[in-house]
This record gives C-alpha cells, sequence and structure tokens, in this order.
C-alpha cells in the first residue's frame, strides 16, 4: 500500500502548498512513485502548481520529475449507498485511482475546516502540519497564557487531529507520525522565536508530535509558482550557479526531508 502524506492545518498562508510541491517533487526525483490531490476544491492552489508545472515543462521541452496529479473525480449521487457521504467517496475513489501506481500519496489539505480534510487526516500515515512562526497560529495547536509560555489546553486543529487517531485505532492501522514544521521563521534570533521554540518543545509532548526544521522566509518560493517549479529544478532550467539564499534553501528542504523520516527514503540531493 502507498504511504499517505498529508500536508495539513486549517489556516490559510501557512505555506502547505509551497511545502507539498516540495516534498512531492524532492520523492520523485529520488525515484518515488508519488500520486497528488489537491483538497481545496475552491482555490486548489496545489493544483495550480502542478498545472503549471506540467505547462512549463511542455513548452520548454523538459521532462522534469514529480508527482501525478488527479483532481477529486465527480461521482454519480446515484451510487451512494444509505448514508454515505459523497466526498468520503469522491476521496476513496481518487485514492484508488493512485495507490496502485503509487509509492507515496501526498494530500494537500485546505486552510478550514471541511469534511474532505477530517476525512483526509485520519488516512494520514505522516502528517505534516507547517505553521508559520507566530502564536497566531501557533492558537490553533493549543491555547497558551497572555506571557506566551504556559499551554492552557489543546485548541480545535490538535482536537481534529486526535479524532483522527482515535479512528486509525480504531481500524487497527498504525499510529499517525505528526510533524510540525516551523514556516517563514526570521533569519534573526528574537524574543519571539525563543518563546515559540519552547512552547512547540512543551506541546510536542504533551500531545504527541515532532518538531521539524522548516523554511526562512525567502523570495525564491513566489518566483517558483507560475513555473510550477521548485528549488530542487534549478539546474534543469540553466541556472549554473545558485545564490547563497538558494544553496541555504535547498539545505533547509533536505534537512526537512530528512526529518520526516519516511519509509525506504534516502536523501541524495
Amino acid at each position: 500500500m502507498a504511504h499517505i502524506i498529508v500536508v495539513g492545518n486549517e489556516k490559510g498562508g501557512a505555506g502547505k502548498s509551497t511545502l507539498s510541491m516540495h516534498i512531492a517533487t524532492a520523492l520523485a526525483r529520488m525515484g518515488h512513485r508519488v500520486g497528488a490531490l489537491d483538497l481545496d476544491l475552491r482555490q486548489k492552489t496545489f493544483g495550480r502548481y502542478a498545472e503549471n508545472r506540467a505547462k512549463f515543462a511542455a513548452a520548454s521541452g523538459l521532462t522534469l520529475a514529480g508527482p501525478r496529479y488527479i483532481d477529486l473525480p465527480q461521482v454519480d449521487p446515484a451510487t451512494l449507498k444509505p448514508g454515505e457521504n459523497v466526498y468520503d467517496l469522491r476521496l476513496s475513489v481518487a485514492v484508488a485511482e493512485l495507490e496502485p501506481e503509487s509509492d507515496f500519496i501526498l494530500i494537500d489539505c485546505p486552510g478550514s475546516h471541511t469534511r474532505l480534510s477530517q476525512v483526509a487526516h485520519s488516512l494520514a500515515d505522516t502528517l505534516v502540519t507547517p505553521l508559520n512562526d507566530s502564536f497566531v497560529d501557533f492558537d490553533l495547536l493549543a491555547r497558551i497564557d497572555t506571557d506566551g509560555e504556559k499551554i492552557l489546553g489543546p485548541s480545535v486543529y490538535s482536537e481534529m487531529v486526535w479524532n483522527a487517531r482515535q479512528l486509525r485505532a480504531q481500524a487497527g492501522l498504525r499510529p499517525i507520525d505528526w510533524i510540525v514544521m516551523r514556516n517563514r521563521m526570521g533569519a534573526q534570533q528574537m524574543v519571539n522565536k525563543e518563546k515559540m521554540g519552547k512552547a512547540l518543545e512543551n506541546l510536542a509532548k504533551r500531545i504527541g508530535f515532532r518538531v521539524a526544521p522548516g523554511f526562512n522566509e525567502r523570495v525564491i518560493f513566489r518566483e517558483l509558482f507560475p513555473r510550477g517549479l521548485t528549488l530542487l529544478d534549478l539546474k534543469d532550467i540553466g541556472v549554473k550557479q545558485l545564490n547563497i539564499s538558494n544553496v541555504a534553501a535547498r539545505q533547509e528542504l533536505r534537512d526537512l526531508m530528512k526529518a520526516l523520516n519516511l519509509p525506504g527514503v534516502e536523501i541524495d540531493f
């Protein structure tokens, strides 16, 4: 069976689609077969990212390793069984289509609470939650006191992940390996950054996730999207000498992929 990676966070703007494309492309470039789904049926940022990649490669005459992306299929409501949810069926049909030809299936969830997102989290073997380095984003994981030090209790997203874990346990499936990734970090050591680090480490022990190194804020990520490219594709499009920022960004991606500790994956870029 394919190993399912879910990229989820109920807050928009956390960098889920950029992260999803970089993880999927890194796996594909290392020789793994990767399927991909975008569950944000309205914005479809990851879907557009994949579409941009295909169009750019075709126009440039390049062969770029990447995921096999498909849209969720439409289903005939008449085929639903009594009590069956149409979104559950659409997702299960898509996963069933990708699984025979995939080592990994990456699912990018919307930045909101939806039925599709709930179901996808229960399918996750690995859950990656990008989190902007801010207590505004931290509030989705846990409520914290006014000093930013004492954790008062879990918040809405953590409770949703807990429910997904319960469903998997009842079904006899292996536990979710949950990784929280600090994203858009500033280069300087600031008080807020230090407090965020301590708060995440404390919360990780209480609710069971691992903290992974993330990406610093870099312009390059915004520049790559229109062509559907990732940091790993720059040399393929003729960039002979990477600047210091791009080299550092590639190292951040390498460190993240190591931290994910996905089965059968040896980092070679």
